[in-house]
């Protein structure tokens, strides 16, 4: 059985860049690798309601917080069992957001903290009543909100069909997001996590030596 390895952060973080990182010296050291991200706007009903919502269509239903996160989780569950095929035939299955995603920026939405209702909500959803694999390992990349925010926008600005969501362009949403995330981590919610600066160079060796192989 492969190690599910889960990469979570801001938007504009980086997490592509440390998913790329890591894939490819998981690959160069003779591992298989899976590759996947939340929500699946392309492949899911339920994330692509999610992509309309935060661009304004469906009346209301982007200001729910509850209503989008039920949302995020339908996506998880359907891909539920496509992870676990993952799982048995990969070394490393690699996921860009994963549960903690919907916590973190529920809580935040909320004005709330790791211990807030929410994120125990969003455990019983997803964890317990939908019983979604369990990453072996959460890694946090790290970096200050004004630096994520930057990468957004340049993001925008240089790729097609990157204009940035409802959530993406809401400063003080980021940056409460990030508190949360950084409780998430601390107390090892679900799993272990470990925490990465995500402006200095990521050496992705020692990352994948130290925390990804690590069993």
């Amino acid at each position: 059985m492969g190690r599910l390895i889960v990469i979570e952060g801001l938007d504009g973080a980086g997490k592509r860049t440390l998913a790329n990182g890591i894939a490819a010296e998981l690959t160069a050291r003779g591992h298989s690798v899976a590759r996947s991200a939340f929500p699946r706007y392309a492949d899911d009903v339920h994330a692509e309601l999610v992509a309309e919502a935060l661009r304004g269509r469906h009346g209301d239903l982007g200001d729910s917080v509850h209503g989008m996160a039920v949302l995020y989780a339908l996506d998880r569950r359907a891909a539920a069992d496509a992870l676990r095929a993952d799982l048995r035939a990969h070394d490393v299955v690699l996921l860009d957001r994963y549960v903690a995603s919907n916590a973190a920026y529920g809580a935040a939405r909320l004005h709330q903290d790791s211990h807030g209702d929410f994120v125990a909500w969003v455990h019983e959803l997803e964890v317990t009543r939908f019983a979604l694999p369990k990453p072996d390992l959460q890694i946090l990349l790290q970096v200050p909100t004004e630096v994520a925010a930057a990468r957004a926008e340049h993001r925008e600005r240089t790729e097609v069909d990157r204009r940035r969501d409802n959530f993406e362009s809401d400063a003080p949403l980021q940056q409460r997001c990030g508190k949360v995330y950084q409780q998430l981590a601390a107390e090892d919610w679900w799993s272990p996590w470990v925490v990465v600066d995500g402006v200095n160079h990521v050496d992705f060796g020692a990352l994948v030596g130290q925390h990804v192989l690590a069993r």
